[in-house]
């Protein structure tokens, strides 16, 4: 029986089987070839305490990490599609859905600004 997110391990797990995950799907893996993931997954990590634990100390504008990066409307279903699939396979409760609905939200928030901006191939 899988159980809730409900401590900073949880999410550790998360994020490393979510990027390990993301990582291994050919048609987004151009877009972080020039992004060393293990350097940045403590940043990853303490994203994802923020928003699902409420553990203080995240300050970093989120968009603006990404907004450089090669996207394209095809990745963000990638995404959310491996997003989804890594937190059913790890957790079922409050907290996951939450995940989920942040993760959407995210999504969408992205995908909303980098067409404003014109930067969405």
């Amino acid at each position: 029986m899988l159980h809730d997110i409900t401590n900073p391990a949880d999410v550790e797990l998360l994020v490393k089987t979510f990027y390990h995950t993301l990582l291994q799907i050919e048609n987004i893996k151009p877009v972080f070839v020039n992004v060393d993931v293990e350097k940045h997954m403590p940043r990853m990590i303490a994203f994802w305490e923020f928003v699902l634990l409420d553990k203080e100390g995240y300050t970093t504008n989120v968009f603006d990490k990404h907004v450089n990066l090669p996207l394209k409307e095809e990745h963000f279903v990638l995404w959310l599609n491996a997003f989804e699939k890594t937190v059913h396979s790890l957790f079922a409760g409050e907290k996951a859905e939450m995940a989920i609905q942040r993760a959407q939200t995210i999504g969408y928030s992205f995908q909303s600004k980098l067409k404003q901006m014109g930067k969405l191939g």
